[in-house]
């Protein structure tokens, strides 16, 4: 707390007392300053006591009134007076017109010397200084404590209690997180809105880190924003009485950092189990059995059903995209909870997200374009993205294949199937109950001979009429000799009845195979 006149008056060894000016006795004391100049001011800064023996003031009672004035329009914080041989009594006119403004006047009575009240006004500073720098210890002290113990909400605890305000912590895009007290308070919506405003201008102009203090007289708010390298990792609100004393700003950036490095840990935490979610989509999508089959016992999954988006920036790689992908995530979502459930994984045709379809920002409708403007943003590359609805994860595979075909469209943006007309025109056209009875009917000899032989002919002959009838490319795409696919492919023909030189034997074959592919995932309802 700043050295007030009232202070002054109750200084030890001090012989002071008021004569006018009352109501400002809350004015802050900066310094004890002599001066008989008739017009001082050019030489103060405002706080200071003002000590005089009258020699400088003015003889006339207008010329007091306009001394009394200057002082206390340059922001004095009182004006002293030793009644001695210069003058025996205050002038009735500076007495007056100090009442009117409220600047104190006093008098320094006895055998107390001018130098003593600036030595008096200087001890106090210095032991204030002391006893800031204990004050700034023991928070500092107590907030490393709180993030060992209690993680971020302690810090905000901590650095409530040591600046005697109020704290918030808000995520990177100025969303509240935790606070302290842990209640709505005005001044949230206030902080919430200044964060939103310095991501929006640090989207324009690239700005990075920064710190802002909104001054409200007797309260200020501090908004810090908290990272060390990167986009900002979240914003840190205190709200404290003003004028801000220099120890609360020493803690607020103390928290700031120890706030940054949690966020840091939870960052690397994060990333980590998303690598290890990745990992495991990625066995799914290159056709591991075992990963297909027990996904969900694995990783932990969202409700179905899913928006699967495949992204591409040229002249990047998917791996460089993870990272600010994850914060995308997280900023699009806006629910922890539900970012870890979502899979972010790079892939050859580019990085695969699976997130739950629908979200707050978007209001539950797909939030693939919120996705793909925000990684824009955060990854300074112009990304272009495709999406498709997975009705479950057994579908999110060939989700991928029809979003891998938008994502390689070029320029920029997102697209999603149901937006292309020509796929919206199959769909429509598509009886689900016929699609399976007419699959069921054709490929019903081979995979029976399947199941009880253990062979592959489903298999092999899907690969084959995708590689053209290219037995040698098929034959090397199911690693297999080119031998072995023609005894299944002869096995095939017999047990369907017709040769695979029959055109509409292979369309036949080719439509069951192929049919709940070619009609995105999620929509044979």
């Amino acid at each position: 707390m700043p050295l007030t006149v009232a202070d002054v008056l109750t200084l030890p060894s001090l012989e002071i007392r008021l004569l006018a000016g009352a109501g400002g006795l809350t004015r802050p004391v900066r310094w004890a300053h002599v001066t008989e100049l008739p017009d001082p001011v050019p030489w103060l800064r405002g706080g200071e006591l003002v000590m005089t023996v009258g020699l400088g003031l003015p003889g006339d009672a207008e010329g007091c009134r306009a001394y009394v004035g200057r002082l206390a329009t340059a922001g004095c914080a009182g004006l002293a007076f030793a009644l001695h041989e210069q003058i025996t009594e205050v002038p009735p006119e500076v007495l007056e017109t100090a009442a009117r403004l409220d600047l104190p006047v006093l008098e320094i009575t006895g055998r107390t010397p001018f130098i003593a009240v600036a030595e008096a006004v200087a001890r106090w500073h210095s032991d204030e200084r002391v006893r800031g720098e204990r004050r700034t210890v023991f928070g500092q002290e107590a907030m490393a404590r709180a993030a060992l113990r209690s993680g971020p909400s302690g810090i905000l605890r901590a650095l409530a209690e040591h600046t005697e305000g109020e704290t918030l912590l808000l995520d990177p895009g100025g969303r509240p997180r935790a606070a302290a007290p842990d209640t709505t308070r005005s001044w949230h919506a206030e902080a919430v809105g200044v964060a939103g405003e310095a991501v929006e201008a640090a989207g324009e102009a690239g700005a990075r880190h920064t710190a802002i203090a909104v001054d409200h007289g007797d309260r200020v708010l501090q908004m810090q924003s908290l990272g060390f390298t990167g986009p900002p990792r979240g914003w840190l609100a205190l709200w404290t009485a003003g004028p801000t004393d220099w120890h609360v700003r020493v803690l607020a950036n103390q928290a700031a950092c120890l706030l940054a490095i949690e966020l840091d840990g939870v960052r690397r935490t994060r990333t980590h189990a998303h690598r290890q979610r990745a990992a495991v989509l990625s066995g799914v999508l290159s056709g591991e059995p075992a990963f297909a089959a027990r996904l969900a016992e694995i990783c932990s999954t969202a409700p179905p059903p899913y928006e699967v988006m495949v992204a591409r920036a040229a002249g990047c790689d998917a791996a460089a995209l993870v990272d600010p992908a994850l914060d995308a995530v997280a900023d699009v979502l806006g629910d922890p909870a539900t970012e870890e459930l979502a899979f972010v994984c790079p892939r050859p045709e580019g990085l695969v997200l699976v997130v739950p379809e629908g979200g707050s920002a978007t209001g539950g409708a797909p939030i693939g374009g919120a996705l793909t403007d925000r990684l824009t943003a955060l990854s300074g590359r112009e990304v272009v993205a495709g999406g498709c609805r997975a009705r479950d994860l057994g579908e999110i595979p060939v989700a991928v294949r029809h979003a891998t075909g938008l994502a390689a469209r070029g320029g920029a943006g997102y697209a999603h199937v149901d937006e292309l007309e020509p796929w919206t025109l199959l769909r429509d056209a598509v009886d689900p109950a016929v699609t399976a009875l007419f699959a069921d009917t054709v490929l019903r000899p081979l995979r029976e001979h399947d199941v009880r032989h253990g062979t592959a002919l489903l298999a092999s002959v899907h690969v084959f009429l995708e590689c053209g009838e290219n037995l040698e490319a098929a034959a090397r795409r199911l690693g297999v000799h080119r031998n072995t696919l023609r005894t299944r492919l002869r096995t095939a023909e017999r047990l369907s009845g017709r040769s695979f030189s029959d055109a509409s034997h292979r369309l036949k074959l080719w439509l069951a195979l192929a049919l709940r592919e070619a009609v995105p995932p999620g929509r044979l309802d």
